[in-house]
């Protein structure tokens, strides 16, 4: 895992700069083939979004911009930000800043599960901060591995354009919101919640996307989603529903 920090920094550069969709792998774990559900009014779950994020919900989509910049320090600011820290101990500083996007997605308001598909390369979702959501690969859809070094202490960090995003747990907003707490939405319409149930629990019966179905307080008559885990795929190995698009 600490093989070298030029590795770290190289997978970085690369990795990160793909917003474009990849195509379904057979390496890539599915939730096999479970025909179309009725979609579910997911509308509850965007009074969790924060003010840096702009909501809008008409007819049978939900757009969501932002301009991506995280709300919390990190080593990865430009010289001079308030927001600016040093690394933690054990960090590889990658070469890059963070940068203000234009970030949208649009994504279905009544998201139905059906057949699994591949998550991209790039935004794969945003946080309820506005931060863009990366799934669990590195260049070439290798492991994270060295890219992890490059992580600052919320699990964040920005590819060559300046995007921050985050791969893994973002721990800003679980501790800040609660390891319960609504920390997102992917391309697909379903929420992301952090590493607990509702009730306090484990999550169980994750599925290969790692998501599972019941109620929540946002969508009290139940809803698939998704939750933070501390392997891969750490926030989701595929889409469960048919995804939005960026832009």
């Amino acid at each position: 895992m600490r093989t070298s920090v030029l590795m770290a920094v190289a997978a970085l550069a690369v990795a990160c700069n793909s917003s474009s969709p990849t195509a379904p792998t057979s390496s890539t774990a599915t939730a096999g083939t479970t025909p179309t559900t009725p979609g579910v009014d997911a509308s509850g779950i965007y009074a969790q979004f924060q003010q840096a994020v702009t909501v809008s919900l008409a007819g049978t989509t939900a757009t969501l911009r932002s301009t991506g910049v995280p709300d919390h320090a990190s080593p990865y600011w430009p010289n001079g930000s308030a927001l600016r820290e040093a690394p933690h101990a054990g960090m590889k500083l990658a070469p890059n800043q963070i940068a203000s996007q234009s970030l949208s997605l649009q994504v279905p308001l009544a998201p139905a599960v059906g057949t699994a598909s591949d998550t991209p390369l790039g935004p794969m979702g945003m946080a309820v901060n506005g931060v863009a959501i990366f799934n669990q690969y590195a260049a070439g859809r290798s492991p994270l591995t060295n890219e992890i070094l490059t992580f600052d202490r919320f699990n964040g960090h920005p590819q060559q354009t300046g995007q921050y995003h985050y791969h893994v747990e973002p721990l800003w907003l679980t501790s800040n919101r609660g390891v319960d707490s609504v920390i997102g939405v992917l391309l697909d319409g379903f929420p992301v919640y952090g590493p607990r149930d509702q009730n306090g629990s484990m999550p169980s019966g994750l599925d290969s996307c790692n998501g599972h179905s019941h109620a929540t307080r946002e969508v009290p008559a139940g809803i698939y989603h998704y939750h933070v885990v501390s392997a891969p795929p750490y926030i989701s190995g595929c889409f469960r529903g048919a995804p939005g698009r960026l832009g």
